[in-house]
């Protein structure tokens, strides 16, 4: 394998383990037990039908609190929180660039 195959196996396994920590941390707060992280969906709207968690505005501010708590990342207003918590995969990117 060479270097840069290394490089980006790496950054796939640390950007699994953060989206794993974010479908997690979502979980807990917003107190989900009928899925697991495993199927969370990465690319599905996370307030949407279609992603099974059953979410409103309340789990917003849970959310918003975990992500303040866990990866030290502030959302400052509600327009942020719409733009960057939409899915694993966007928030991913979003704490990425903090």
């Amino acid at each position: 394998m060479s270097h840069t195959q290394i490089q980006k196996q790496m950054t796939d396994d640390k950007n699994m383990t953060l989206k794993k920590r974010l479908k997690q941390m979502i979980l807990t707060e917003c107190d989900v037990d009928h899925i697991t992280v495993d199927e969370f969906a990465d690319d599905v709207p996370i307030f949407s039908d279609e992603s099974q968690l059953g979410l409103d505005s309340l789990d917003a501010l849970q959310i918003s609190v975990g992500l303040q708590k866990e990866f030290n990342v502030r959302l400052p207003d509600s327009k942020s929180f719409r733009r960057h918590v939409t899915t694993i995969n966007e928030l991913a990117e979003y704490i990425q660039s903090q």
